[in-house]
């Protein structure tokens, strides 16, 4: 798990709000509120929400690109730019990058097991069309997660003592507990620089 900061996201003199991002990527929403939070899990009190995840698959076997594009729905194949086929679907909302190799990549699902259905329709889409496809060695490889912090933050003080950034991304979880994980630890030095409301 890495912290990654960006110095351009909001310049001097700006708010920030008190959204923050947390994940493999960006986002931004905010905490779930259906259910109670678990404080003894979460002692921040807020659940960073998942917005993203990507899942990779290996469908073991090689595939005609151009062959898919024709005969699929909603996929397209542009070779001069992209070296995949771009594959989409509205349940879960969810597009896939299947490769020539047989190797493909499932981005947008919202949980660990959407990204897994996706995954496995889209490998269904291809079977369909002819080629034998399975369903080989699916790991999630990114998560992406977002949540508000409820407060407003003094950017000036968090940048002059932790360098220039205004947003905080953090990489690399493979499991939705390094997300939260990974919050409640940045979550202490946010409420330091907390703003005054006036």
């Amino acid at each position: 798990m890495s912290v990654a900061v960006d110095p351009v996201a909001a310049g001097p003199g700006t708010s920030g709000g008190g959204a923050m991002r947390v994940g493999a990527g960006a986002g931004a929403a905010a905490m779930d509120g259906a259910r109670p939070v678990d404080l003894a899990r979460h002692p921040s009190g807020i659940v960073p929400a998942l917005q993203n995840i990507v899942s990779t698959v290996n469908l073991d076997c090689q595939l005609d690109l151009k062959m898919i594009a024709l005969q699929a729905r909603n996929a397209e194949y542009n070779p001069k730019r992209f070296a995949a086929v771009i594959m989409r679907i509205r349940e879960p909302k969810t597009t896939a990058l299947v490769f020539a190799s047989g190797k493909m990549v499932c981005t947008g699902a919202k949980s660990e097991e959407h990204s897994k259905l996706a995954a496995r329709k889209y490998a269904r889409i291809i079977q369909k069309l002819g080629y034998p496809a399975k369903f080989k060695d699916f790991k999630i490889q990114n998560m992406v997660g977002s949540c508000d912090v409820k407060f407003p933050i003094r950017l000036e003080g968090l940048a002059y003592s932790h360098g220039a950034f205004s947003n905080i991304v953090l990489t690399g979880a493979k499991v939705r507990e390094e997300i939260y994980t990974a919050f409640e630890n940045i979550y202490p030095v946010l409420t330091e620089y907390r703003k005054c409301q006036k």
